[in-house]
C-alpha cells in the first residue's frame, strides 16, 4: 500500500495528482526548481524538495535527483505526470532497483513504445493499423524515401510529443532544412535528436483512445477523445466523445487500442492516439504510455478519476466493475488555456499573472497550477490551466465553457481565451466539423476578434481612471468624476492594446456624458451610470453593460460581458531614449539564443534566418525584413535574451 507519494512534476498536473491522492489518504512530496519555489503545487504537498537550477534538464529531468528526494522524504511510489520523465523507461527502471514503485506501465512497455519507429513496427505485427514512413540517418537519400512515401511528408521526432521536433514537408526543396531543424528541437526537448519520415494526411482528425490495463492481464479502453483543433501540433481543444465516431467505429477503434495496450503488456492509465480520414479510415500515431493533459473530459463522462485508478492499479487492484463496465454519460469539452500572443503567431508570453480566476458554474472544471501572482518564465509549458465543462449535449458543453471563459479575470499575461471563446461559437466547430486544418481554414486572429473591438474597454478604463484620480484627490473629492461648471476642452487619455492606438475623448456635462473613441461615438445615446476605479456601468443605445476595471503598474485590465482588454496607458510625453534605432530586429519573446547564423557587416536579403531563439521549448527564428547588410550584431550563442530586447540591426 502507497502511504506517500512523491510527485516527479509541476504546475496544475503536479497539483491534480495531489489533490486525488490526499483524497485516498496518502502523503505527498513535491520537487520544485528555484522558479517554482512557492508555486501552488510546491505549497499543496505535505512536504517539499528543491532541485536546484532553472532549466528541465537541470531540474525535473534528474531523475537521480527525484530518487533522491524520495528516499531522502520516505516516499514509496513516484507519480511522473505526464512530460519530463512520465515516458522514460530509465528512470522507470531506476525507480524499482530504488524500491519504489512507479505510477505507470512497466519499463519494458514504456521503452517499446519509446521509439515511435519502433512502435510503428510493434503496432503493424499486432494488426493495428499505420502509415508508410522510415527513419532518417546520416547516410538517408532523404528525396528518395520521401519520394517513395509521398508527398507530403511528416518530419517528426522518434522520441518525445506535444508537437516539438515536428515538420510538414511539401517538396524536396525544403526537406534538409526540415530534418536539420527538427533534429535540433527533439535534441532540445528530449534529449535526442532521431527523427523519421511517414506519409502526412492532410486535415485528418485526430482521435485517441484512452486504455486502462492492471497487474490481472486485463485492459479495457474507456472511449475515444477528439483532439483535432491544434497549433504548432499541439492541441489545444479537447472533446469526448468525438462528433465524427459512431457506435460501429467506436468499437473498431477500441479494440485496435485495447490490441496495442496488450501487445506491450500495459498496465495503468495509456492512450492510443490514431488518424482517422474523410472515408473514416484510421491509423496508428503512437501510444503514450502516460496519463494525457485531456484526460479530465474522459473522467467527466465516465465519472472515474483516472490518477485514482492509476494509483490502485500500482497497489496491485484489479480494474472495478465501474471501469470495465463503463458507459458515456453527456459531452464533456476541454481548451487549455495558453500564456501565448495569438496574433504574433502564437508566440508564447511571459510575465506576472495579477489576476486569475476563472468562474466555475455547475459543470465547469479548472486544472490550474497558477494563482493571483504566479509567475510565467521561459524555462516551461505556457499552459496556464485547462477548463472543462460537462453537458447533457455537445453544445450544451460548449455554450457552458464559452461563457465561463468569457468571464474570466486574467490579467498581466497575453493569453489565447479570445481564441477558444471564437472557436466554441463558430459554426463550423458546432456542426462538429473539425480536423487539423481548423486554424487553417480560420484565422484564428479572426476567431479571437473581441465583439465591442476594444472601444468599449478603452471607455471604460479611461473613465475608471478619472474615478481613481477623483478617489485620490485631495480638493473637493465630493466633486463628480469629470465635471466641469463650464464646458471646454474634453479629457484625453490615450491606450495601446494589441498594438493598436486607442484614444478616448470624454467630458461630463449637465446633458450628460459625452465620449468618442478614435473620433467616433459608441452609439447613438452613451448614459454613464456609474464610475468607480474597479467598475463602469454604461447604457449605450439602451443597452446597460457593467465593466470590471483592475489596474496594474499602468495597465487597465477591463472585463466586460464583449469581451476583454488589456489597455496600456500610453505617456503623454514619450521618452526619447525608448525607441530602438532603425532596423532594429527586437526578440519577440524572452529565450535563449541557440544560433546566430550570421555576422556583423554581412549582405543579407528579405527573410533570411538570422537568429534563433528558444523558449518554452520551441524555436523562433528572426529574420531580416529588408535586402542590407548588418550593422549591428548584439548577440552571441547561449545568451538569454528578453522581450523586446534589440538583437541586430539591419541597414538598407
Amino acid at each position: 500500500m502507497i502511504t506517500k507519494l512523491l510527485v516527479a512534476n509541476r504546475g496544475e498536473i503536479a497539483a491534480r495528482v495531489m489533490r486525488t491522492a490526499h483524497d485516498l489518504g496518502i502523503a505527498t512530496v513535491a520537487v520544485y526548481s528555484d522558479p517554482d519555489a512557492g508555486a501552488p503545487f510546491a505549497r499543496l504537498a505535505d512536504e517539499a524538495v528543491r532541485l536546484p537550477g532553472s532549466s528541465p534538464a537541470e531540474t525535473y529531468l534528474r531523475g537521480d535527483l527525484v530518487i533522491a528526494a524520495a528516499r531522502a522524504t520516505g516516499a514509496e511510489a513516484v507519480h511522473p505526470g505526464y512530460g519530463f520523465l512520465s515516458e522514460n523507461a530509465g528512470f522507470a527502471r531506476d525507480c524499482a532497483a530504488a524500491g519504489l514503485t512507479f505510477v505507470g506501465p512497466p519499463p519494458e512497455a514504456i521503452a517499446s513504445m519509446g521509439s515511435k519507429i519502433e512502435a510503428k513496427a510493434l503496432m503493424d505485427a499486432a494488426g493495428v493499423p499505420v502509415l508508410p514512413g522510415a527513419t532518417v540517418t546520416d547516410d538517408t537519400d532523404l528525396a528518395a524515401v520521401a519520394a517513395s512515401i509521398g508527398f507530403p511528408v511528416l518530419v517528426k521526432a522518434a522520441f518525445g510529443g506535444g508537437g516539438r521536433g515536428m515538420r510538414v514537408v511539401h517538396d524536396s526543396a525544403a526537406l534538409a532544412e526540415a530534418v536539420e531543424g527538427a533534429r535540433r528541437e527533439a535534441a532540445s526537448a528530449f534529449g535526442d535528436g532521431t527523427v523519421f519520415l511517414e506519409r502526412f494526411v492532410v486535415d485528418p482528425r485526430h482521435v485517441e483512445v484512452q486504455i486502462l490495463g492492471d497487474t490481472h492481464g486485463e485492459v479495457v479502453h474507456l472511449f475515444e477523445r477528439e483532439c483535432s483543433i491544434q497549433r504548432r501540433y499541439q492541441k489545444i481543444v479537447e472533446e469526448c466523445p468525438s462528433p465524427a465516431v459512431d457506435d460501429a467505429l467506436r468499437a473498431e477503434l477500441g479494440a485496435a487500442a485495447v490490441a496495442a495496450g496488450k501487445a506491450i503488456g500495459y498496465t495503468g492509465a495509456g492512450t492510443v492516439e490514431f488518424v482517422l480520414d474523410a472515408d473514416g479510415r484510421f491509423f496508428f500515431l503512437e501510444v503514450n504510455t502516460r496519463l494525457q493533459v485531456e484526460h479530465p473530459v474522459t473522467e467527466l463522462v465516465t465519472g472515474l478519476d483516472l490518477v485514482e485508478l492509476q494509483l490502485r492499479v500500482a497497489e496491485g487492484e484489479p480494474l472495478p466493475p465501474e471501469v470495465t463496465g463503463a458507459r458515456i454519460d453527456g459531452h464533456a469539452i476541454e481548451v487549455r488555456l495558453y500564456a501565448e500572443d495569438v496574433p504574433a503567431g502564437f508566440l508564447p508570453a511571459t510575465g506576472t499573472l495579477h489576476r486569475f480566476r476563472v468562474p466555475g458554474p455547475r459543470g465547469v472544471r479548472v486544472d490550474s497550477g497558477v494563482v493571483d501572482g504566479s509567475v510565467v518564465g521561459p524555462h516551461y509549458d505556457p499552459m496556464l490551466a485547462k477548463v472543462i465543462a460537462h453537458g447533457r449535449t455537445r453544445r450544451e458543453a460548449a455554450r457552458t465553457l464559452a461563457r465561463a471563459l468569457r468571464h474570466a479575470e486574467l490579467h498581466g499575461v497575453t493569453t489565447n481565451r479570445d481564441l477558444l471563446v471564437g472557436i466554441l461559437g463558430e459554426p463550423e466547430f458546432l456542426a462538429g466539423h473539425t480536423d487539423t486544418g481548423y486554424l487553417t481554414r480560420h484565422d484564428p486572429v479572426a476567431l479571437g476578434a473581441s465583439e465591442g473591438g476594444g472601444a468599449r474597454q478603452a471607455a471604460a478604463a479611461a473613465l475608471a481612471r478619472q474615478a481613481r484620480h477623483r478617489r485620490d484627490a485631495r480638493v473637493v473629492p465630493e466633486m463628480p468624476s469629470g465635471w466641469r461648471n463650464v464646458g471646454g476642452v474634453p479629457q484625453r487619455v490615450a491606450y495601446l492594446s494589441g498594438g493598436e492606438t486607442l484614444d478616448v475623448a470624454y467630458s461630463v456635462r449637465r446633458t450628460g456624458l459625452r465620449l468618442t473613441v478614435d473620433g467616433m461615438p459608441l452609439g447613438e445615446s452613451v448614459r454613464l451610470i456609474s464610475a468607480d476605479p474597479d467598475l463602469v456601468e454604461l447604457e449605450i443605445d439602451g443597452v446597460h453593460r457593467a465593466y470590471r476595471v483592475h489596474t496594474r503598474a499602468g495597465t487597465s485590465y477591463v472585463d466586460g460581458p464583449d469581451g476583454s482588454a488589456a489597455l496600456a496607458e500610453v505617456p503623454r510625453f514619450a521618452d526619447p531614449d525608448a525607441a530602438a534605432a532603425a532596423g532594429s530586429l527586437l526578440a519577440a519573446m524572452p529565450g535563449a539564443v541557440v544560433r546566430v547564423l550570421v555576422d556583423a557587416g554581412d549582405r543579407v536579403v528579405a527573410g533570411q534566418a538570422l537568429v534563433v531563439l528558444e523558449a518554452m521549448k520551441m524555436e523562433h527564428t528572426v529574420t531580416a525584413p529588408i535586402d542590407g547588410s548588418v550593422a549591428e550584431l548584439r548577440v552571441r550563442q547561449g545568451d538569454q535574451v528578453d522581450t523586446g530586447q534589440v538583437l541586430a540591426v539591419v541597414e538598407e
